[in-house]
């Protein structure tokens, strides 16, 4: 590797200031961004990305991208976990330099809609000792080709902003922590104060309707208390969404958080997303990874067919486990978005565990779709 093109001032300077611009943040979402901009300025690659590597160290748990305008990110849909050459860069986390992908063994082709790649740059990041994700840099500008000096640069920048991403990792679980007591706070007293005044003020309500002198003004008062019962239900939603449980961040509520904030990339903004009862508690492991991944399939489904403007999630547990995905978009067509595999898989999943799966049209226009399994199943 020649290290000598780091001797050239030039060089050296682009490097310090990719380097300082990186270290201007300590959020960890911009951070991210900012290194992939800095490599792709630093090698001359159109397109740049980073893959941040999940808890098994085996596939994508989240991916930055810098190049693609977002029309053609909205036409490729669901982002990439780690397949093909980037699983390779994943199972063997060396620098990768190719000139063309579909000569690699491990190349698997592009999805509809992706821009064409020729040349490739790939290099590992490394936070203390551990590979935190990958650099992705593909269309060397100018060359047929990325160079070894632009390995040397690659390399020299994912070693530099270790440090940096380490502080935003412990930056963020800092921040995590004082949100976390400031929630609990928060749920503590709507429980012991707001939700208290409440039932107190409905029982009251109550127990004047009888007196009331006319009909008129006793149907008045039933609403009163209907409408408080209903805002009791909402605090307790509140409440269950403040208070996660200690392994919130592997939870099924953060999760479906997770992949609602995941699917913006592709739908070109985040769904809406709403939980009723104790889903943490109530919703079993195994019945967890089919509603996972029965929404990951829906929301890829309206990104890829619907050309929706908004998308509603909403996750209730009573007697049963109850999703339901609904868009504004185009709605039910001929030979549409309505039929497929996906859906196919979502039914056998709901099916197998004693439940069921519809899609319709939403009143006003758009899909519902309805995803419910009884709980205490197991696959």
């Amino acid at each position: 590797m020649p290290y000598h093109a780091l001797r050239d001032p030039d060089k050296l300077q682009a490097l310090l200031d990719a380097v300082l611009s990186v270290e201007a943040d300590l959020e960890m979402a911009p951070m991210l961004r900012r290194v992939v901009e800095a490599a792709r300025t630093l090698t001359g690659a159109r397109y740049g990305a980073l893959g941040v590597l999940d808890l098994s160290g085996k596939s994508l748990a989240e991916f930055v991208h810098v190049g693609m305008a977002d029309d053609v990110v909205a036409k490729i849909g669901r982002p990439p976990e780690g397949a093909g050459i980037l699983g390779s860069l994943i199972l063997d986390p060396e620098p990768l330099r190719l000139a063309e992908i579909s000569a690699h063994p491990h190349s698997v082709g592009f999805p509809p809609g992706h821009p064409p790649m020729h040349s490739f740059l790939g290099v590992p990041l490394r936070v203390r000792g551990e590979v935190f994700g990958n650099l992705y840099l593909t269309e060397k500008q100018g060359a047929a080709e990325f160079s070894a000096a632009d390995e040397a640069l690659a390399v020299a920048l994912a070693s530099a902003v270790a440090g940096a991403l380490d502080n935003a990792r412990l930056y963020a679980r800092v921040t995590e922590l004082t949100l976390s007591e400031d929630r609990e706070r928060i749920a503590r007293d709507l429980h012991d104060t707001v939700i208290q005044r409440l039932f107190a003020t409905g029982l009251s309500l109550q127990s004047v309707v009888p007196l009331a002198p006319d009909r008129e003004l006793r149907s008045r008062l039933e609403e009163a208390v209907a409408d408080l019962d209903d805002t009791i239900r909402q605090v307790r939603t509140t409440i269950f969404a403040l208070e996660p449980p200690p392994a919130a961040r592997s939870g099924v509520r953060a999760r479906v958080l997770a992949l609602s904030a995941e699917a913006a990339r592709a739908l070109g903004f985040e769904p809406a997303v709403r939980f009723a009862g104790p889903i943490d508690n109530a919703v079993a492991d195994s019945v967890a990874s089919e509603l996972l991944a029965s929404l990951r399939e829906a929301l890829a489904n309206v990104a890829r067919h619907a050309d929706a403007r908004a998308v509603d999630v909403e996750l209730s547990v009573g007697d049963d486990v109850h999703l339901t995905v609904t868009d504004d978009g185009v709605g039910m067509r001929p030979g549409g978005h309505h039929t497929g595999s996906g859906l196919l898989n979502m039914a056998t999943r709901a099916e197998l565990l004693g439940g069921s799966f519809s899609l319709g049209a939403r009143p006003g226009g758009g899909t519902e779709l309805t995803w419910r399994v009884p709980l205490g199943k197991r696959a």
